[in-house]
């Protein structure tokens, strides 16, 4: 690593630090000087490789929460992670992931990854997945009478409802395993909706659903782009994320979303693989939902993580795991959970294994999306004490699938 040295950012940082994640994600023109970015970043969260007194690889994480099944921690939300294109296959990468994962105080941390294929050599585990719906909204209906009458729409401006969208997102977080959480400053940094961001599309709407009672009980965020043809219009909403706390206020948001004039298309691109309108319209092939990747995710301190989740069922399961980065999570581990998930404890153990695995399938498995037994199709978990796959495989499930509704 001659000529080389890693260190924390520090505020002074920031004007360069943002002009070469820009350049190392291939963006376009020069750095908005009106970025964001300071919104909600902590430099000190942030590591920097410099060659010659000038940046060149960084690594950041964001201080946010995670829910995972049954609970809510903190969660290291890695991001920004870059090395320059003339400075690769150094070993920098490397480098900084270990130094980040080695000093970070959560007991896991997640990432939206480029490619795959980067971060499951440090142990980064799929963890959730995402659907992608393209609505053909002439071809597609709800079924039946699900939120018609039982509440009305409001539209307004984002920042003006600020407050109503963070008391919805707040009653959804800890029941969806995946959501992040949003502290005030993370809510301006969503809602200032810069221009050079809207890549055509208008500046974003609100539209809530309250119930008769008064109370919103969800919400979307959505954008709409302007498009003809010969035969007239055929725009497109762009659905930023939708967020219900019942079914009702679920089924009105998208009633709204695919009654829009003037469009043909609507478009949600972080969706969970369990969502709801799959099972609720007349013709959900029109849909056209295409999975993808979501957040990966690398268990840090392994007995913290195990014991901070519940767990789907009663489960006593001892796991052989190996972890070459960081050794301390290496080694034999007895998880032990009551009814409910109650009574959980992990601890060390000289007992045989009933299972085997690296730290990755761990991970995958965390947030109760992967499950153990299709681990244990590839060969990636090994088992041990027959029937100890199926017990452990139900008991890290959970009853709704994880999903990340946003990309940090």
């Amino acid at each position: 690593m001659t000529g080389y040295t890693l260190r924390a950012a520090t505020p002074a940082d920031l004007p360069a630090m943002r002009e070469v994640i820009r350049s190392n994600f291939n963006g376009l023109g020069a750095p908005d000087p009106g970025s964001k970015l300071h919104l909600v970043l902590d430099p000190a969260r942030y590591l920097l490789t410099e060659s010659d007194g000038r940046i060149v690889g960084t690594a950041g994480a964001l201080t946010r929460d995670l829910a995972v099944p049954g609970a809510v921690i903190p969660a290291a939300h890695v991001t920004a992670v870059t090395v320059s294109p003339v400075h690769t296959r150094q070993g920098l990468l490397r480098r900084m992931m270990t130094e980040q994962l080695t000093t970070v105080p959560e007991a896991v941390a997640v990432l939206w990854a480029s490619e795959g294929r980067i971060y499951q050599r440090f142990g980064y585990g799929l963890a959730s997945q995402n659907v992608t719906i393209r609505a053909d909204r002439r071809e597609v209906a709800i079924r039946g009478t699900i939120g018609t009458g039982a509440g009305h729409l409001r539209g307004a401006a984002p920042t003006e409802v600020l407050k109503e969208l963070s008391e919805v997102y707040a009653r959804a977080l800890a029941g969806r395993p995946g959501l992040s959480s949003r502290s005030d400053a993370w809510w301006t940094f969503l809602t200032t909706d810069l221009e050079s961001e809207r890549d055509g599309h208008t500046a974003t709407r609100a539209v809530l659903f309250e119930n008769a009672d008064g109370v919103v009980d969800g919400y979307t965020r959505y954008r709409v782009r302007s498009q003809w043809d010969d035969n007239g219009p055929k725009g497109e909403v762009n659905v930023v994320e939708l967020v219900a706390a019942t079914p009702h206020a679920y089924a009105a948001l998208w009633r709204f979303l695919l009654g829009v004039d003037l469009t043909r298309t609507v478009v949600m691109g972080l969706s969970s693989v369990d969502e709801p309108i799959f099972h609720m319209v007349d013709e959900p092939r029109r849909l056209a939902g295409k999975v993808g990747d979501g957040l990966w995710l690398r268990i840090v301190d392994l007995p913290r993580a195990l014991t901070s989740r519940k767990y789907a069922a009663p489960v006593d399961v001892v796991i052989e795991v190996t972890d070459a980065l960081l050794p301390a999570n290496a080694g034999r581990w007895r998880l032990r959970a009551g009814a409910g998930g109650a009574l959980v404890n992990c601890s060390p153990t000289d007992a045989p294994a009933d299972l085997s695995c690296d730290i990755l399938e761990l991970g995958a498995a965390y947030l109760g999306g992967t499950t153990l037994g299709a681990l244990a199709a590839t060969g990636r978990v090994q088992e041990h004490r027959p029937g100890a796959v199926a017990a452990a495989s139900t008991a890290f499930g959970w009853h709704v699938a994880p999903a990340s509704i946003e990309i940090f």
